[in-house]
């Protein structure tokens, strides 16, 4: 087996939880109106298991691969534009690029199984498996070895990746339609409230994908556990994502998840693992339309609500300066007694 699970601590810590709650409680502020601020500040520092959680380097992963059931039109664009959007990631022209460049954080690539072969450079990490998963119409997008080879890749990124952070981000031309086949499996939902637009499909075109879709479900009935459905419904990002994901759970990483596709492979990992989602910060609620269904199953609250579609890590990235405030106003905000401020009326 290449793939070994890591193992993850339960960061419950009751006596810490209680001493981070106090000092919020005790800022300048009345009780409790910073609301969701307080919530994120409180989490981060569990995850970070310090009551001064400070966030360091910060990475935002572009994990990347083409998907063989995209020959069949379930998406508004063709698997060229894979390739061609992560050549925009690391000329600096992407959403996701500007953004990061904005809140300095540091952009990888990672080519998990993109069709075309990318020319060497800065930004980019090589994870390649194979040119594209398989057809997971008429076989296994990934076999078990590749599989478990994507997973262990995904692992391997995380080590070499500084900081306490890693922000998630995809790119791939079909794995809307990965996304939703996987939550559809693992959750029991009805596919047809799994599937959306994607890249900007129109109804009729969202009818023929949920018809295919149905396809792939029926000819995969018998992969019920957790990586036999990864394996079968793929794709190489999403499986290279879930390893990292994995990685950055046991090194206590804070963990800032984008949109559906992020949100299916955490949803993944966390049955392979639940302690997973204590270390999930939940950027955005998606406009795709299975996302809301995703975070309701994920016991997810996101951070924001633009109406976002885009993927990318986009979300995480837009989110990144709410979770750097929730830090700063718990570590730096002064308390009644210093400030000299009254806590009561007179």
């Amino acid at each position: 087996m290449i793939f070994k699970p890591p193992r993850l601590e339960d960061l419950s810590n009751p006596a810490l939880l209680t001493r981070l709650q106090l000092t919020l409680n005790n800022k300048t502020k009345p009780l409790g109106s910073l609301g969701q601020l307080e919530v994120l500040a409180i989490q981060l520092g569990v995850i970070l298991q310090t009551e001064v959680p400070l966030l360091t380097a910060p990475q935002l992963v572009v994990f990347a691969a083409d998907h063989g059931l995209a020959q069949h039109g379930i998406s508004a664009y063709p698997s060229d534009v894979t390739s061609q959007m992560v050549k925009n990631f690391l000329t600096g022209g992407a959403a996701v690029s500007v953004l990061a460049r904005q809140h300095h954080i540091a952009l990888t690539v990672a080519d998990c199984g993109v069709m075309h072969e990318l020319d060497t450079q800065f930004g980019l990490y090589r994870c390649k498996i194979a040119n594209g998963t398989a057809d997971s119409l008429t076989q296994p997008a990934m076999s078990v070895d590749q599989c478990e080879l994507a997973l262990s890749n995904g692992q391997t990124l995380i080590n070499e990746l500084p900081g306490n952070t890693l922000l998630l981000g995809e790119m791939g031309i079909g794995n809307s339609s990965a996304a939703s086949l996987l939550l559809a499996r693992l959750t029991g939902l009805p596919l047809e409230q799994c599937v959306g637009a994607g890249t900007g499909l129109d109804q009729d075109g969202i009818q023929r994908k949920t018809v295919i879709l149905q396809q792939v479900l029926r000819l995969h009935a018998a992969a019920t556990e957790p990586l036999q459905v990864l394996a079968a419904f793929g794709g190489f990002e999403i499986a290279t994502m879930i390893g990292a994901i994995l990685q950055a759970a046991a090194s206590n990483r804070v963990i800032v998840v984008d949109g559906f596709i992020t949100s299916a492979a955490v949803l993944v990992a966390s049955r392979l693992n639940p302690l997973v989602l204590q270390r999930c910060v939940f950027s955005h609620r998606s406009a795709e339309r299975g996302h809301v269904l995703l975070l309701e199953q994920l016991g997810a609250r996101p951070l924001l609500d633009l109406e976002l579609r885009l993927g990318e890590g986009s979300g995480a990235a837009l989110a990144w300066p709410l979770l750097v405030s929730a830090c700063n106003l718990l570590t730096q905000m002064a308390s009644f007694t210093s400030a000299g401020v009254s806590k009561t009326s007179s």
